[in-house]
């Protein structure tokens, strides 16, 4: 009789731990939100043109999550190929998760008043940090 009292005990407590009555904490596994990266795009216009002429530029990300944490609040700089580098940044919030909204347009202008053929880049940095970078290529003629 003790065998059998001894072998339903152990029967009831290997029965409690596994479902967990016992009171101790069970790992449970909350789902993961899948992160998205946005993907980014330069367009410069015009493309071509003669000396002296005005280039307009724009930095677009498309798609992915409007909370991404590593675009949130960078530097911007946009490096012309002539010699000439703009930087601007900003001072943002703290970044909250599902709060915070990544920018997602960016948009500049520079003068070229030699021919050539350059390449602007733009890059988005935390501090001296380049997290993301793009290029176009733009041809300028030289003038009559």
């Amino acid at each position: 009789m003790l065998r059998h009292a001894r072998w339903a005990s152990l029967s009831f407590v290997a029965t409690l731990v596994a479902t967990g009555s016992l009171g101790l904490a069970q790992s449970e596994e909350q789902p993961k939100k899948e992160v998205k990266r946005p993907s980014l795009s330069l367009r410069a216009l015009p493309v071509t043109g003669m000396v002296p002429i005005r280039v307009s530029a724009t930095a677009e990300f498309k798609g992915g999550d409007d909370d991404f944490q590593d675009y949130y609040c960078p530097a911007v700089e946009w490096n012309w190929g002539d010699g000439t580098v703009s930087e601007t940044s900003a001072d943002c919030d703290p970044y909250e998760a599902g709060v915070s909204q990544i920018r997602r347009r960016y948009s500049g202008s520079h003068n070229y008043t030699r021919p050539g053929t350059y390449r602007i880049v733009f890059r988005l940095k935390i501090k001296e940090r380049v997290i993301t970078t793009q290029n176009a290529q733009i041809r300028v003629l030289g003038g009559f």
